[in-house]
Formats: structure tokens, C-alpha cells, sequence
């Protein structure tokens, strides 16, 4: 703040002022200072950690200036930071009886209150004190208050108050990058599409606008409007990352994956290399079916992220979607040994020696997903179904209990259950459960049958499924 190295042949100018204020506090100087020498004096012992000869002249410098606004807001924030609040607050009453309409202290006095944890009291008197003001000051209180209400956890006055300031000033670039989070955060996406419409007719060249609404257009779903959105923000700044990464996000949930694809191309043009980037264009590849392409991109996030699992196992899906089961089983592996602790990723392996015929380390895989996910109804399936598969029927059996017991009655359970008894030529057995299942879900039937598709020949079979699809 101060140009100490403006130096004279032996002293800079703040050091003079400070060897003058020394002279007056100890009796050995004549003369005065100016108001502004000493606020720079009282400003010098502060940034140099004296609070005590800081707030010393400050005293010193009311008796010269006893309606001094500037020193006593100084004084007030010395006190504030040694958190000597009682004596902080008194210091501002002081001051309000010279200059009541002061930004300063009014900002103080809301910080010394959420200092003390009594929220709701600043974002009263920041309320109150607003009207006082106008123009950028008003705005100034408002964004401080937006703040206060973060910390009071009243999340629609968030809003509410971040609104307020745009029909003030609707470039105001902090409010623009904070209400669009907060209108999602607090539902208010169609509001949020109306005060947006308004601020983009008002000013059509604001890209913060067009992108708010266009993320609000997006959290209703409503992708077609966002899409529109999204190019007028481009069109204006066409290195607007933000707004390609939506735009793309916009077009994907269209199933516009070539669009997709161009934007994403687009952003990588005016961006860093991001693995999110990189994953998205592996992600467009895979639905269009192209999984070698999809593998390109998702290897080049993976080389940024090494750490993701779920990219490596994306790259695993790829394959077991091309019936390379080695490869596939390879891309899992290194998800599982990144985190070790996935069961999704014990059971893709396990679908995938299963394909190979290695029933019994296929076993293991699914034995592994249940013992992490015990109350996950999915991992028994898969166990169950790979017990069946190799013939294990009373092991089956045994478990079909034991997952009940960890996620309930299913139906899926009854027709898992049908299909084991009726391998083991229980036949009064396997219809009962069969048709627990069909009272329970005709939906699931495929469960069943699935498994075993001459099940359905049988006249019983065949019987009980029409009644209760009929029903």
C-alpha cells in the first residue's frame, strides 16, 4: 500500500510521517498531521502487527479530528480483527451519530455479527440498512446479504436476493455467475427461465444470461430451448467452455451424438485437455456403436485421471460388447484393483469367465460382489445365476435363502428358486414357486425364463403363466 521505496537520500516518506507522529505522542514534536497522515499512520502500525501504537493513533488522531468517520471505521476494524467485538461495535455506534449512510460500516458491523454467530441479526440489519443506499452501494449490501443467507442456510432468500440485484443491475457479473447454481439448488428453474428471458431481451449480448438460461432450460429437461440457449452464449464468446461442455451435455441427452461430438471437438480447440472431455467423446463413440474409437478416447482421459476406475471399466464394456472377454476381463481387473472394494466390478469379471467357461473362478468373482454388497439384491443374482449355470443346484438353493434373509422375499428369488427345483425334478415344488413369483411380478417372468427356455413347453408352465398373464 505504501511506496516504501520512494526513498529521499536517507528516509522514505512514510518513515518521516512515522518519525513525526513518534515526536507528537511523545510530547518532543510541534505541528499537526493532516487526517490522511493519520490514517496512513494508523494504517502502517496495523499491516506491520501493532495493534497497540495503531490503536493509539487512533486516538490520538480524534483529538484532533474528533468527527473523524474514516479514523473511527479504522479503529472499529482494528478492534474487529483482534476480536475485540463489545469495543468494535461501540466504535461504530460512535461513528453512525457522524455519517449514518457509511458502506463501511455497515459491512463491518454485518461481519462482526456472523463473527458472533447470530446470523439472523446480520441479515436483518443488512436488509434494513439497503434501503439506506443506492446505485453499487446498495448492490454491494445486497451480494453480502446473499452471502449472510448462505451462512443462515435460507436458501431460497439466496436467490431471492441474488434476483433483487440483477433487477439493479442485470450485468452484475457476480450475481450472473451465482443465481443459476441457486435457482437449481432451490428448484427455482422456471423462475430461473423467466428472470433469464427478461435479462437476455434486455441485454441480448450477455453471455452469463444466455448460459443461466440455458442451464435452467437443461434442469428442466427441456433440451431443444437449451441447445438454442447454448449457441446464442457461443455465438456471442465463442471460447465459452462452460457453455460447450453443456451444449454437448445437451445434444447427448437428445441422442444427437455426432453434434455432440462436433462441440466436444470445439472445446478441445479453445480448452485444456480435460479426461471429462475425453471420457464424453468415448461415451458418443460407444452409443454410436463404434467401440474401437470409443476405446481412443477413453484410454486419453485415462492417461489424465490414471486413478479412474470407472474409465477403465467403460473400457471393459466395450469389449464385452464385442465378445472380447479377455481383453474385457483385463479393463476390469485394473478398475478392481484401483478400488477394490466394487462389486459391480467382481461381477462384470465374473460375467466374463462365465462367456469363457471358467465356472469356478467365476464363482469366486460373484462370491467376492456378495460379501461387499450383502443387502444388494444384484450381487445374489448374479451368484445364484452362475450356481445354476454350473449345475450347483442345492448350493443354489442354500443361498436363495440366505439372500432372502439380507434383502427379503423377492420375486426374483421365486422364480430363481423355480427354475433350480425344477433342474432337480421337484416339479409340485417349482410350480409353487413359480406362481409366488407370478403374484408377486408377472414382469420378472423373464427371470425365469431365460434360464431355461424349454421351462415354457410344459403344459403346467405354460398354464399357470397365461392365468396370470390374463389377470
Amino acid at each position: 500500500m505504501y511506496d516504501d521505496d520512494n526513498m529521499d537520500d536517507e528516509r522514505s516518506p512514510i518513515e518521516a510521517l512515522i518519525e513525526r507522529f513518534e515526536n507528537i505522542k511523545n510530547g518532543t514534536g510541534a505541528g499537526m498531521l493532516d487526517e490522511e497522515d493519520y490514517e496512513r499512520v494508523i494504517e502502517y502500525y496495523f499491516q506491520h502487527n501493532n495493534d497497540t501504537d495503531a490503536l493509539l493513533a487512533c486516538d490520538i488522531g480524534r483529538t484532533y479530528y474528533p468527527f473523524s468517520a474514516s479514523i473511527l471505521l479504522l479503529k472499529a476494524e482494528i478492534l474487529t480483527q483482534t476480536q475485540k467485538y463489545g469495543q468494535a461495535l461501540k466504535a461504530l455506534d460512535e461513528l453512525e451519530q457522524y455519517d449514518q449512510v457509511n458502506l463501511g460500516a455497515v459491512l463491518l458491523r454485518a461481519d462482526i455479527l456472523l463473527s458472533q454467530a447470530k446470523y439472523e441479526n446480520a441479515a436483518t440489519y443488512l436488509l434494513r440498512s439497503s434501503d439506506n443506499f443506492e446505485g453499487s452501494e446498495r448492490i454491494e449490501i445486497l451480494l453480502e446479504l446473499a452471502d449472510v443467507y448462505d451462512e443462515c442456510e435460507e436458501y431460497e432468500e439466496v436467490y431471492n436476493t441474488l434476483k433483487k440485484v440483477l433487477q439493479l443491475d442485470y450485468r452484475n457479473d457476480e450475481a450472473l455467475q451465482k443465481v443459476s447454481f441457486w435457482a437449481e439448488f432451490t428448484g427455482k428453474l422456471e423462475d430461473s427461465v423467466a428472470l433469464h428471458t427478461r435479462l437476455t431481451e434486455e441485454d441480448p449480448y450477455s453471455t452469463l444470461a444466455w448460459f443461466n438460461l440455458g442451464s435452467a432450460y437443461q434442469g428442466l429437461k427441456q433440451y431443444e430451448n437449451a441447445v438454442d440457449a447454448y449457441e446464442y452464449c457461443i455465438a456471442i464468446d465463442e471460447k465459452f467452455e462452460f457453455a460447450y461442455r453443456n451444449l454437448a451435455d445437451a445434444f447427448m441427452r437428445l441422442k444427437q451424438y455426432d453434434k455432440a461430438l462436433e462441440v466436444l471437438q470445439k472445446h478441445l480447440e479453445i480448452g485444456k485437455p480435460e479426461d471429462v472431455i475425453f471420457e464424453a467423446m468415448g461415451y458418443c463413440w460407444e452409443k454410436q456403436k463404434d467401440f474401437s474409437r470409443a476405446r481412443h478416447y477413453y484410454r486419453q482421459a485415462s492417461k489424465l485421471s490414471p486413478d479412474d476406475d470407472v474409465i477403465f471399466y467403460k473400457i471393459g464394456e466395450t469389449y464385452a460388447r464385442e465378445h472380447d472377454w479377455e481383453k474385457a476381463v483385463k479393463s476390469y481387473s485394473v478398475a478392481l484393483n484401483i478400488n477394490k472394494e466394487n462389486a459391480t466390478y467382481c461381477m462384470a469379471i465374473g460375467n466374463c469367465l462365465m462367456e469363457m467357461n471358467a465356472t469356478n473362478d467365476a464363482l469366486l468373482c460373484y462370491l467376492n460382489a456378495v460379501r461387499l454388497k450383502p443387502s444388494v439384491k444384484v450381487t445374489w443374482l448374479a451368484l445364484i445365476r452362475g450356481l445354476y449355470a454350473a449345475g450347483h443346484y442345492e448350493e443354489a438353493l442354500t443361498q436363495i435363502d440366505v439372500a432372502r434373509g439380507n434383502c427379503g422375499d423377492k420375486a426374483d428369488f421365486d422364480y430363481l428358486q423355480a427354475a433350480v427345483l425344477f433342474e432337480m425334478g421337484k416339479t409340485k415344488e417349482a410350480l409353487i414357486q413359480l406362481e409366488n413369483g407370478l403374484q408377486d411380478s408377472v414382469v420378472k417372468l423373464k427371470i425365469f425364463t431365460q434360464l431355461n427356455r424349454d421351462f415354457i413347453k410344459r403344459n403346467a408352465v405354460a398354464e399357470l403363466i397365461a392365468k396370470y398373464k390374463k389377470k
